[in-house]
């Protein structure tokens, strides 16, 4: 796995040397995008809903969504797939049917799902890459939104239907739109891996840009962490 390799790569030579000798990866880049016309507005009540994002590799994910205001919670783990409680190395082969997913609970009354989907679509991830995020390949690393109310359905249609009928992106947006069936949490040693590992060397060159550029960006939506 690249992701192992990279890993390895950061203890062997200096950080520096590694980063100024490997080009920095095509998804660091935040893609300009409209606000959704369909939205729901701000809840006049703090309240909890969940909905779960896949985009890549969770690691850079959950760092995002982790700095974006309104969300209490953002978990790693697997969903869309067919078999119980995964682990890691099987999602990572890619025949458990699983996504690496987040998991995000967020207070509608700060942020709404569509705001949340501008960050997935913008920063977070490229979602016209199929099966594949960056460096990482495989269904597993799926662009997918996992839906879990009716109206989240209908805001995320409308919204990949705007992007795609503006022309944002020079490819069709691939994201799956699926019902939300079950999330499994992924093992302890994912859970704020980035935050975890600030110099390593896969959240350097893949993950810290897509947090820079969140606050960069969208800086109304920002939120220390």
């Amino acid at each position: 796995m690249i992701r192992s390799f990279l890993v390895g790569l950061a203890v062997m030579v200096g950080l520096m040397t590694v980063l100024t000798m490997i080009a920095p990866s095509t998804t660091t880049a935040a893609v300009a995008i409209p606000n959704p016309v369909v939205d729901e507005p701000i809840a006049t009540a703090k309240g909890q809903q969940t909905v779960v994002l896949a985009g890549g590799c969770f690691w850079g994910i959950q760092s995002v969504f982790e700095h974006v205001k309104g969300v209490k919670s953002a978990t790693a783990g697997y969903a869309g797939g067919t078999v119980k409680n995964p682990s890691y190395e099987q999602v990572s082969s890619g025949a458990t049917g699983h996504a690496e997913s987040v998991k995000i609970v967020y207070d509608p009354s700060k942020v709404t799902f569509g705001q949340l989907l501008k960050v997935f679509f913008s920063v977070a991830h490229d979602p016209t890459e199929l099966d594949r995020q960056g460096p990482d390949s495989g269904t597993q690393y799926r662009s997918a939104i996992f839906f879990t109310s009716n109206t989240q359905q209908r805001i995320a249609k409308a919204y990949i239907d705007q992007l795609n009928g503006a022309k944002v992106y020079p490819q069709p947006i691939v994201t799956e739109l699926t019902p939300y069936s079950a999330f499994y949490q992924a093992e302890d040693y994912h859970q704020d891996f980035a935050d975890k590992n600030p110099y390593n060397t896969y959240i350097m060159m893949n993950d810290a840009p897509k947090v820079a550029n969140l606050k960069k960006e969208l800086p109304d939506l920002y939120k220390a962490h």
